[in-house]
């Protein structure tokens, strides 16, 4: 990607990839979903960097190009937070805007709760406030919900080695789509969902699908399913009453899966969420779904960049 510089950064033992365009004290980190990678931000990271910015982000341990642990299935979230702040610390950054979608929101927030003294102002894409714990917006899902069939050692790895690296991937960004949470029936796993005569989504060419596949046939799923899927619903902050004091902006596509989960919606326009999260703006955007910034990149861009401009001083 025209003028992303690559680098790998040690950090807590773990050579990490590291993508970085632009200069300046003023540094956005983002953080990425499943099935994404550093390559996700790719758009917004220039857009970011042209309005002056220093954007960085970096692969997951056991993500593309970043090294796996040496036992991944003890991963945890933590892990993720611990790693966001030695790499800041490594980079002589002492307090950067965080972006997260997906399961890069956890530790956003969890850092911003953590570690308030690092953080200028967050946004999440998808995801309200909330930390790894115990959840009803799960338990209360059917057992073919695909979170609840990936919980399950062995399963979600059965499903993915029937198909290629590629195939995995395309039939996960045309599940994750749509406007439901993809349940399977008793009979059915969740790559035997998507008909293989589907198309992409049109804002997801084969080029993106091809680096995609590149760098999960690198990385594989042994540490995408331990974190986000198989920790998720681990308590691992043991904090009671979390608060994030940073300027927070959540977008939420209104086509988002993640809307149907059970209680989500009311959540996110409740008086508790505001507790949590006092200075929050949250904007819903028409025709947007689980993959917002990749869908209606210019959009989001404005959104993300407007707000950062705002709490930049």
């Amino acid at each position: 990607m025209e003028h992303i510089s690559h680098t790998h950064v040690e950090v807590n033992g773990l050579k990490l990839h590291v993508a970085e365009i632009g200069t300046g004290p003023k540094v956005v980190l983002f953080l990425h979903g499943f099935p994404q990678i550093w390559y996700t931000w790719r758009y917004r990271m220039i857009a970011v960097a042209k309005a002056g910015y220093r954007a960085i982000a970096y692969d997951f341990r056991g993500y593309g190009l970043s090294e796996l642990p040496a036992e991944p299935e003890k991963g945890g979230f933590i892990d993720l937070v611990e790693d966001t702040i030695a790499l800041l610390d490594t980079l002589g950054i002492s307090k950067a805007f965080l972006v997260g979608t997906d399961l890069g929101s956890f530790p956003a927030y969890m850092i911003a709760v953590l570690y308030p003294e690092r953080v200028t102002s967050l946004v999440s894409l998808g995801v309200p406030f909330r930390l790894p714990g115990p959840s009803d917006d799960i338990d209360l899902m059917p057992e073919g919900f695909y979170c609840k069939r990936w919980q399950e050692p062995g399963r979600a790895e059965a499903d993915f080695g029937r198909f290629d690296v590629k195939t995995v991937i395309k039939n996960i960004y045309i599940l994750f789509s749509g406007t439901k949470p993809p349940t399977a029936r008793e009979d059915q796993e969740i790559m035997d969902m998507v008909d293989p005569s589907t198309p992409l989504p049109p804002w997801f060419s084969e080029e993106d699908l091809a680096v995609y596949a590149s760098l999960y046939e690198k990385s594989g799923f042994r540490y995408p399913l331990q974190v986000p899927y198989r920790t998720l619903g681990i308590d691992c902050c043991g904090i009671t009453n979390p608060k994030v004091v940073a300027p927070t902006l959540l977008v939420m596509g209104e086509k988002d899966y993640a809307l149907s989960f059970p209680g989500v919606t009311d959540y996110i326009k409740s008086d508790i969420l505001k507790q949590r999260v006092p200075d929050l703006e949250t904007v819903f955007v028409e025709e947007g779904n689980h993959f917002v910034h990749e869908k209606l990149p210019e959009q989001v861009n404005e959104l993300m960049i407007n707000f950062l401009n705002k709490h930049s001083n």
